[in-house]
């Protein structure tokens, strides 16, 4: 009898190990602690995640810690490019990683606010998510049937759809807080006659990344939203989510626009040409988990599992594209091997990352590690889990 109830105890205790690992952890709002589960938990190679994290320590971002330098020699090639939006000094070599929702390990400074450039499309795709979750618009409705202005005047640009400018294959011409199109990321070919004068791609069928376009979509955002951006966010996600209230999110000096009477900033997509989001570590973890739960947050859906599928699938015309956010599809070149390939990202300048990867109920937010080395790094780790 004594050996039946032991085993019926061990039964029992194995099955409420089996739902603790499974069930969903939601860290407590900012402020209160993040519960940690050891590495013996979720038996995780200690060496190996270690040798992970050492090697991301070891592999800074190159460029400099002004970030002003930085961007101005990263876009030399760009003709009239110019810093229009605030810029921050940047903080050293900074991540976390989650397992389950548990933090099972950190590095670096993780409340240092920084920029975290193109990551802030990612956070501008979510701003559409809300939008056709309480029905604003349609991805495949044109835009010009909701921006009255001149943007989306004309035979070409009038062909925009909401759903081409979350995946940059508008080929959008114009000019746009002075910016213009073909000025970001010029081909290596040609010179400003040849780049003015080009022929433009029927929207939808030709991918290009182009800040400018990004900036567009945060105007039209904005436009439809009726309400400065950054406070949707806060309202619908941030808040929501027990983010921090240390983030911001800029545009440019020129980028004030009146709606309803009120003046209001449009804010960028990236700090292409400042501004865009400036967060901590943490934050962008919780974002992380909020789209590896598929946009549930405890018991309340945020944004809907529908709109998750949806920017998280390939676009036609970029296999590696979804609505801002990178995918790990084999046989592109954005592949990382040995990594799972139901993971997405949001990727910035300088080695900023949200990475998200489904199969192994993980969230990885890594700051200013050498781009290069991003893959090298997500092997590693993989390869530390069972």
């Amino acid at each position: 009898m004594k050996v039946k109830k032991i085993l019926t105890f061990a039964f029992l205790a194995s099955i409420f190990e089996f739902h603790l690992i499974g069930q969903n952890y939601f860290p407590p709002p900012h402020g209160f602690e993040w519960k940690k589960k050891s590495l013996e938990y979720f038996k995780i190679n200690i060496k190996k995640l270690n040798s992970a994290i050492d090697f991301a320590k070891e592999n800074e971002y190159r460029g400099s810690k002004d970030l002003r330098i930085a961007i101005n020699k990263g876009f030399e090639n760009e003709p009239y490019h110019k810093i229009l939006g605030p810029t921050k000094k940047r903080g050293g070599p900074a991540g976390i990683i989650l397992k389950g929702g548990y933090k099972i390990a950190s590095w670096g400074d993780t409340k240092r606010v920084d920029m975290t450039f193109s990551v802030t499309k990612s956070y501008l795709s979510t701003i559409a998510g809300l939008a056709v979750d309480q029905k604003l618009f349609k991805t495949d409705d044109f835009v010009s049937d909701y921006i009255w202005d001149n943007s989306f005047k004309g035979k070409h640009n009038s062909k925009i759809r909401w759903k081409y400018l979350l995946n940059q294959s508008s080929d959008w011409s114009g000019t746009l807080w002075g910016i213009h199109d073909w000025a970001d990321r010029p081909p290596k070919e040609g010179g400003i006659d040849d780049w003015k004068n080009r022929k433009l791609n029927t929207p939808g069928t030709f991918y290009k990344y182009n800040d400018v376009r990004v900036n567009l979509l945060a105007y039209c955002l904005l436009n439809v939203w009726r309400q400065p951006l950054p406070q949707v966010l806060k309202k619908f996600i941030m808040d929501p989510i027990g983010a921090s209230t240390t983030w911001r999110w800029y545009g440019y000096n020129n980028s004030w626009v009146e709606l309803d009477g009120n003046r209001m900033q449009s804010v960028s997509g990236g700090g292409h040409s400042g501004g865009g989001l400036f967060i901590n570590t943490e934050d962008h973890a919780r974002f992380g988990l909020l789209f590896l739960r598929q946009g549930k947050w405890n018991e309340r859906q945020l944004i809907s599992q529908q709109w998750i599928n949806k920017a998280t699938q390939s676009s036609p015309s970029q296999k590696s594209y979804g609505y801002m956010w990178w995918l790990n599809k084999k046989g592109t070149e954005r592949y990382w091997e040995g990594v799972p390939e139901d993971t997405f990202y949001a990727s910035g300048f300088g080695g900023n990352y949200i990475i998200i990867v489904p199969e192994k109920d993980m969230v990885v937010v890594l700051r200013w590690l050498e781009p290069t080395q991003v893959g090298v790094f997500m092997e590693k780790l993989i390869g530390a889990l069972p």
